[in-house]
């Protein structure tokens, strides 16, 4: 093991300690703004760390990342958190409209009709 890959996932570690009281405290509010970009860092570095063969500090990270998701998850500013947002009975239903749309629309469209044509008539091909 080198030694960057303890100080990464030491660093990671002590991350979730200091998360765990925000996850807790029931009358924590987190930003959006703020949790799921560090949630999205925390899994793009351990992707990274994983690619470079630093498992630990790999696992710290995707940790840590987790930890953000379950803040943004629980302890947003909107009522009862993001959570209350997704697990709505018509949440379900609105996305699977959504999701019938795009692909009912992505199914259609065809390839020429995303390009459009030059007109050249008016330049001198020589």
């Amino acid at each position: 093991m080198m030694w960057q890959d303890l100080v990464f996932m030491l660093g990671s570690g002590l991350s979730i300690i200091f998360l765990a009281p925000t996850l807790r405290d029931a009358s924590a509010r987190v930003p959006l703004g703020t949790s799921l970009p560090s949630m999205g860092i925390g899994f793009v570095y351990g992707a990274t760390f994983f690619t470079l063969g630093m498992t630990f500090s790999a696992l710290g990270a995707l940790a840590a990342g987790a930890m953000w998701s379950l803040i943004a998850l629980i302890r947003s500013p909107a009522g009862m958190g993001l959570s209350a947002r997704l697990f709505r009975m018509e949440s379900p239903t609105l996305f699977a409209r959504d999701l019938y749309r795009w692909v009912a629309g992505y199914r259609t469209s065809s390839v020429p009709d995303q390009y459009v044509t030059a007109d050249f008539s008016g330049y001198d091909q020589r």
